[in-house]
């Protein structure tokens, strides 16, 4: 029997989560699976993996091939580390901390009002440099 390490979708509609499971590569997606290995929560920030790595090795071990999506999994987990004695680099994406609309208006209204007196300063000094020329003009007047 070929047994495959994948995710098994659950949750309500648009809010998917995940387990992680053994099982037989000819069952379907959500179908029968052979034993629970972990759960993985995408939506969460940042998102949650939970892997119980013993479980996940034996299956490594005993020739279950993990999808792609899996294989990434355990190598955030250190499952992967642990079967194949390979080193995965140390450097795993960890998701920056995802901002709102809000905060990001406030930021560019900052950066909009810090570039905002720089501009206008030249501007006042080339008043302050000529007055002079303001004064020709009202007595023109």
């Amino acid at each position: 029997m070929a047994v495959k390490l994948r995710l098994m979708r659950m949750g309500k509609k648009k809010q998917p989560t995940y387990r992680v499971v053994a099982a037989d590569s000819r069952s379907p997606r959500n179908g029968r699976f052979i034993e629970i290995i972990g759960t993985y929560e995408p939506r969460q920030d940042p998102s949650v993996i939970k892997i119980d790595n013993e479980r996940a090795v034996h299956w490594l071990q005993h020739g279950a091939q993990p999808t792609e999506r899996v294989e990434k999994l355990l190598k955030i987990s250190g499952a992967w580390t642990e079967a194949t004695g390979e080193t995965v680099d140390a450097a795993v994406p960890t998701a920056a901390p995802k901002k709102s609309k809000k905060q990001l208006e406030k930021e560019a209204e900052a950066a909009e009002a810090a570039a905002a007196p720089a501009e206008e300063a030249p501007a006042e000094d080339a008043a302050d440099a000529d007055p002079a020329d303001a004064g020709e003009s009202n007595e023109d007047s």
